[in-house]
């Protein structure tokens, strides 16, 4: 009998602990029932604002390789397992159908570059040029301007220069 008394006496305690709610389930005192230690509070704060996933275009291929692979039954745990959803998989296919390989990569946001001009190198070249020719003539000037001084002084003539049709 004493075997009995002490069983209905555990099964009593048992269900006083139980009255306050399940077994898995917390106090709403902060205290776990079975512990006298204080459960963990969460922090009710929230970040200002969430970060944009971007994917790279490895990683898209190997999802895409693998839900081709798979059945339906597979898809669903890839998307469960990855975080993904299903509109993923929609546009990466689609992007892949297209044959956009670029369209794979995350596109970056903001303006865009301005194009380059393929004939800026030419323009750039000829620009040199010019400022090098104008500097060589601007001194093929100073030293005629100085040689026809010199011939003044010594009193030689200058023999005049014939123009061609084509220099005029």
């Amino acid at each position: 009998m004493a075997l009995a008394e002490m069983m209905k006496k555990t099964m009593e305690l048992a269900s006083a602990e139980r009255s306050d709610g399940e077994r898995s389930e917390p106090s709403r005192s902060g205290v776990d029932a079975n512990s006298t230690t204080p459960m963990k509070s969460v922090d009710p704060e929230v970040e200002s604002k969430a970060g944009r996933r971007q994917f790279p275009a490895k990683y898209k291929r190997r999802i895409l390789e693998e839900a081709d692979k798979g059945g339906e039954g597979a898809i669903a745990s890839l998307l469960r397992r990855e975080g993904l959803y299903s509109s993923h998989l929609t546009t990466w296919r689609r992007q892949r159908e297209k044959g956009e390989i670029a369209g794979l990569e995350p596109k970056k946001r903001g303006k865009k570059p301005a194009p380059k001009n393929p004939l800026a190198g030419d323009m750039h070249r000829l620009t040199r040029e010019n400022k090098r020719l104008k500097e060589q003539l601007r001194k093929a000037e100073i030293i005629i301007d100085v040689q026809k001084k010199l011939c003044d002084v010594l009193g030689l003539t200058v023999p005049p220069i014939e123009m061609n049709e084509d220099d005029e």
